[in-house]
């Protein structure tokens, strides 16, 4: 039997990459595994957009080895498309595959099985190792590889030559240029992929910015966007699909998706390279007016598409979560100029202001880096004092990390290392200051909140009562007692906190939900 377990590292585009092999390994008859210690193929599917997501990444492919030495890794994702050689290296990894190649792994994977096997029952009647297939390899070298969407053929390509006289490269890499490949790389999603209970649908892929810090763009390709057609097809399928998946603790039932998280590396481009241009609210709408998904999630999207018309979308419905992720990075000026950010802190504060104007529960959260090379105390103080003063519910703290190619990383003025780290400490306190407020606000209030799966550790902590996680619309992890299924909407009333989270007691435990017909 061909087991499988997907490691999943980074954004929400990542991992919809990730469910999408999934289901492709699914529906050529592999098996998922619980976790990698059982799994005969173990994916790994990374990040690269810091240094500290590189060190995560090999991290793991060691403890991934060390606990299961007979599975074969194949690393994939954007740390696979930056810097193969670094990975191909590591103990355990038979293939590195970047996100040029990403739509092969599923053809890969049934090759490689076959070999393994051919070489284990080798070595049980003793063939001498220079008489044994190449470790694996797949079965024919000079075999092209086939796009399971565009049908391209692309060569594999055989890595690094080692220097004479060296030990041969075990990994196998499969790389190539990653602005060669104009297509939208993707796959259908059913749901239940990475065990989640939202299936995360990817429209859009690449960025055609040049943000001075950020290497994402080299490892991504240009902005590209999946057809509206082929988008609102998708989110009917997963309305309409009935796929039994079996959650811990749940016994397997029909689960319609009732909330789609919408992604992309920058969401707000969506639709401006396809012919005829369409814009990203047109796309919302389209779903609005022709599927009958219950809720829509946007994930995060750019200050300058956030547009008022985009605002009056969200307020008019309640099928859009109130949820806005922005990146700030910083408010100083100065540090976003040097970032080439195209907005200032100005325009940053205004849509604040229009989205807390029409959707006061709104939760708004934003991405904040801590050490730009440049920033000075002043910098920093200018950001403590923006985030202070606006209507944030959350922060994502990034330390500074010098990427490999980015203009950042060949500036002189590189803040020391305790510096950054320092100002990245006060930045995630201020976040858990304005998390616990917003939290403590929506005491009183009735929210409609989706249960989602259930694992080992839904037990609170204070009381060792167990519970069923469940999100709202505005981004609240709710606690609701008590044992539920997953995928449900509950209208609980918020009683408290509880750590980060709120505790949801059920005031109803209808399951309706008022959408339009279609």
């Amino acid at each position: 039997m061909n087991t499988f377990y997907i490691q999943q590292f980074g954004c929400r585009a990542t991992q919809a990459d990730g469910a999408a092999l999934e289901r492709q390994l699914l529906d050529r008859g592999c098996t998922r595994s619980p976790d990698p210690a059982t799994a005969s193929i173990v994916v790994l599917n990374t990040c690269t957009v810091t240094a500290a997501a590189d060190a995560q990444a090999r991290d793991a492919i060691r403890k991934i080895h060390a606990q299961n030495p007979h599975a074969r890794l194949i690393v994939t994702g954007c740390y696979a498309q930056r810097a193969p050689e670094e990975l191909a290296v590591l103990p355990g990894v038979t293939h590195v595959v970047g996100n040029s190649h990403k739509p092969e792994i599923p053809a890969l994977v049934t090759q490689i099985v076959p070999v393994a096997r051919a070489r284990a029952t080798r070595e049980q009647h003793d063939i001498p190792s220079e008489e044994r297939n190449p470790l694996f390899s797949p079965a024919s070298p000079d075999a092209p590889f086939h796009s399971f969407l565009a049908e391209q053929q692309v060569a594999p390509h055989p890595g690094k030559i080692p220097a004479s006289g060296s030990s041969p490269q075990r990994a196998q890499i499969l790389t190539g240029d990653i602005f060669s490949h104009p297509e939208f790389l993707s796959a259908p999603i059913r749901g239940g992929e990475s065990r989640h209970t939202r299936p995360i649908l990817k429209i859009q892929d690449g960025c055609n910015n040049r943000c001075s810090f950020c290497v994402i763009p080299y490892v991504r390709g240009k902005s590209r966007s999946l057809a509206p057609n082929e988008v609102v097809r998708e989110v009917n399928a997963l309305v309409a699909q009935t796929l039994p998946v079996r959650f811990y603790g749940e016994e397997p039932t029909p689960s319609p998706a009732r909330e789609i998280v919408l992604s992309g590396i920058n969401l707000g481009t969506y639709g401006r390279d396809l012919s005829p241009r369409v814009e990203f609210i047109d796309l919302l709408r389209r779903i609005l007016d022709e599927t009958p998904l219950e809720r829509l999630r946007i994930s995060s999207i750019e200050p300058p598409d956030v547009t008022q018309d985009l605002i009056d979308l969200f307020s008019s419905t309640d099928r859009i979560a109130q949820h806005f992720h922005m990146p700030l990075q910083s408010a100083s000026d100065r540090i976003l100029a040097a970032m080439h950010r195209w907005y200032r802190s100005e325009h940053y504060a205004r849509r604040i202001s229009l989205i807390h104007d029409r959707l006061p529960q709104a939760a708004i959260g934003a991405d904040v880096i801590s050490g730009f090379p440049g920033e000075t105390e002043s910098d920093h103080a200018v950001t403590l004092d923006f985030i202070t003063r606006h209507h944030f519910t959350y922060l994502h703290v990034f330390s500074y990390s010098s990427r490999p190619g980015t203009k950042a990383a060949t500036s002189p003025d590189q803040v020391p290392a305790h510096i950054t780290k320092r100002r990245a400490r006060e930045l995630r306190s201020l976040s858990e200051g304005k998390s616990a407020h917003f939290r403590s606000a929506q005491i009183g209030r009735t929210e409609r909140v989706l249960t989602l799966r259930r694992d080992e550790d839904s037990i609170t902590e204070l009381t060792g009562t167990e519970y069923t996680p469940a999100l709202s619309s505005n981004y609240l992890r709710v606690q609701v007692p008590g044992i539920h299924p997953s995928n449900q909407w509950q209208d609980v009333l918020i009683t408290a906190e509880e750590g980060n989270y709120v505790v949801g007691e059920p005031a109803s435990t209808n399951d309706e939900f008022s959408v339009p017909s279609v």
